[in-house]
């Protein structure tokens, strides 16, 4: 029983941490990226919020209730209550509001769109979003993409690759399954071959919409060796479901550098329908 008791307080001490809260009690999906924790601790905030506003006002619906019953006030009040703290709490409430938007969200997202790694110090992939499923290309050992035109995109050339231009023999491409390595940055160009896409990887928390014509860049640091699914957030078509087939696999250093062997001396303009 001594055990029992002492488990419970533990669960209920880890639960009013910022970590054991988004995990134990809102479940929140395993984070795999050093840049998703700012975005867990934002909603752990926001359900504190929502917490105590639902306790706060739930306790004032009750007095109410009590203090103003048939039973204590034979005569109808038309004047009410005079009190100013509903007033009072409401603009903290605002201020609390406020303050999450421009001291934690706005933050956030600033850092999101305009603190990129730089190229030579991360893993660039070009991502080509389709109906209904993912295209990726990195550079080849000279680390540079050869040249791309928008007229080049076809069917068996998805990236638009100028077969003219030496940069882009060695470039390598695949289908649906995207290898980096573990604690280095990834920096990903996203655009779409067709219709607007949205690439959503739960456990980096990011999401960014592929649309044609666009090469959007974003950005993750993947923190654990595993396989996490992308899901497509924007509905894409009949096959959209289809989308999930996606995958990024997290490695060792080592064993990206030997999947990225492998895969030396694929050609880009590679057919993958």
């Amino acid at each position: 029983m001594k055990e029992t008791f002492s488990a419970i307080g533990h669960w209920i001490a880890d639960a009013f941490t910022l970590d054991g809260f988004a995990h134990r009690v809102l479940g929140l999906p395993e984070l795999a990226s050093a840049n998703g924790q700012a975005v867990d601790n934002l909603m752990v905030y926001l359900h504190w919020l929502m917490l105590a506003l639902l306790v706060g006002w739930s306790l004032y619906f009750a007095y109410v209730l009590w203090r103003f019953n048939a039973a204590r006030n034979r005569r109808a009040d038309y004047e009410g209550s005079k009190s100013k703290i509903p007033s009072y709490v409401e603009y903290a409430i605002v201020g609390i509001e406020a303050l999450l938007l421009v001291g934690v969200a706005l933050p956030i997202w600033a850092k999101n769109v305009d603190n990129f790694p730089k190229p030579d110090e991360a893993t660039v992939i070009q991502v080509m979003a389709q109906q209904f499923a993912w295209n990726a290309r990195y550079p080849g050992d000279d680390g540079h993409f050869g040249r791309q035109e928008m007229k080049l995109i076809a069917e068996n050339n998805v990236f638009g690759v100028d077969p003219a231009d030496a940069a882009g023999k060695d470039d390598i491409q695949v289908f649906n399954e995207m290898h980096v390595p573990v604690n280095k940055p990834v920096l990903i160009y996203l655009s779409s071959k067709d219709v607007i896409h949205s690439f959503k990887l739960v456990a980096m928390r990011i999401t960014q919409d592929a649309i044609p014509g666009l090469r959007i860049p974003f950005t993750f640091t993947p923190t654990k060796v595993g396989r996490f699914q992308i899901e497509c957030a924007q509905l894409c078509g009949n096959g959209h479901a289809a989308m999930a087939g996606g995958f990024i696999v997290v490695d060792t250093p080592e064993a990206f550098a030997s999947w990225l062997k492998s895969k030396t001396g694929s050609s880009s303009s590679t057919s993958f329908e």
